[in-house]
């Protein structure tokens, strides 16, 4: 007779201590520029003397908290600076527009502030494309590589290109043409990541206040 596996129940959190360390989180974020949820969520939880809590918040709930921390703190500076981080991002898209670019993460979504960069994905082949047209533009670049993650057991390294605009930075992944049939996904939600091409973003700003 088989023996039955008998399974552990879940470990309950504490909503008190979820929000604590959600609120301290987005706090790290907004305030040190921290980019990073796992790492904002286990400093946050440290400075509460929760180091050792299973309690700890999903990273849309540390979005949430952001978006409540920029309303209640950054509400006179976070919409404006938004703003022009968007009409950035569309020059940048314009400039760029051979290699389809699409505008992602924080500066799309409404979360950035004067930390984040303008994030673009870009679809060419070969990737090196991208580096030989910003050199033709005399832009000078850092060549990197960024992980994307296209389900949760399945991650791909793309190149990446940084480069400053004005006083601000901007990330180019680079993905070849067929990228543009599968977002990878999202480092918030695990969902397919939003992504909006150069209409989009022109019609985001015309029709916001930036928020």
């Amino acid at each position: 007779m088989a023996r039955r596996t008998r399974r552990s129940a879940p470990v309950e959190r504490d909503p008190r201590q979820v929000e604590a360390i959600a609120q301290g989180a987005a706090r790290l974020m907004a305030e040190d520029g921290i980019r990073d949820f796992a790492y904002a969520k286990r400093k946050a939880a440290e400075q509460l003397g929760l180091g050792q809590t299973r309690s700890l918040p999903s990273n849309t709930e540390i979005e949430r908290a952001l978006v409540e921390y920029q309303r209640l703190f950054r509400a006179d500076s976070q919409p404006q600076h938004l703003r022009s981080l968007r009409e950035h991002a569309l020059n940048a898209m314009e400039l760029l527009g051979r290699f389809e670019p699409r505008l992602v993460g924080p500066v799309l979504t409404g979360t950035a502030d004067n930390h984040y960069p303008i994030t673009l994905h870009l679809f060419t082949d070969p990737a090196e494309e991208v580096g030989w047209f910003l050199e033709e533009q005399q832009i000078p670049y850092e060549l990197d590589s960024r992980r994307v993650k296209y389900e949760q057991e399945r991650a791909e390294e793309f190149p990446l290109y940084r480069f400053i605009a004005g006083n601000v930075p901007v990330e180019l992944t680079v993905f070849p043409y067929d990228g543009l049939r599968q977002a990878p996904l999202s480092p918030v939600d695990g969902k397919p990541m939003r992504r909006a091409n150069t209409p989009t973003v022109a019609e985001l700003i015309a029709t916001s206040d930036g928020g």
